[in-house]
């Protein structure tokens, strides 16, 4: 597995892990699924991952299988000194293998690399298992929750949602 950072052509595989690794019948062979918190299959879009990998500050790493296969992501941005993470995923089927633990490290290293000494998240509040799996990681919850509204496309939110606000101290 190589870490690297993803491109604009990229966008296919990545709209398609991360799909499958959050929502729709795909979702459920992992634990990250969101399929009975969210209906629909569709998680990100070839729009907002480009809009994500033209970001300024913005940065999209991807760890590539032996197949050359992305099997794993996550979005780093620089605000400030603070470094946010998001749209991590790993493929359903290669979950539980360490991925996302590498992903995690090469996320603490860019932010070293860029002058930021905390990495902040948000998470749906109900998936306990997934903050106690970033707390395992030492990530705290802030006790900070925002609000998690709906937009029409990325699915119809199945029980009222909000985000809690986690960070580490790097």
């Amino acid at each position: 597995m190589i870490i690297t950072k993803a491109t604009l052509a990229d966008t296919p595989q990545l709209v398609t892990l991360l799909n499958s690794a959050y929502r729709g019948e795909a979702s459920t062979q992992g634990w990250t699924t969101e399929a009975h918190l969210i209906a629909g299959d569709v998680r990100s879009t070839d729009t907002s991952v480009n809009e994500v990998l033209l970001e300024p500050g913005s940065v999209i790493l991807k760890c590539v299988n032996d197949a050359h296969e992305i099997a794993g992501t996550v979005n780093l941005q620089k605000h400030h000194h603070k470094l946010y993470l998001g749209m991590f995923a790993v493929a359903p089927a290669m979950q539980g293998g360490g991925i996302g633990k590498r992903l995690l490290e090469a996320a603490e290293v860019h932010a070293k690399e860029v002058g930021c000494s905390t990495i902040y998240m948000t998470v749906v509040s109900v998936r306990t298992e997934l903050i106690d799996w970033y707390k395992r990681h030492g990530y705290i919850d802030t006790g900070e929750r925002k609000p998690f509204h709906e937009d029409g496309v990325t699915g119809r939110h199945l029980q009222p949602l909000e985000f809690a606000v986690l960070e580490k101290t790097i």
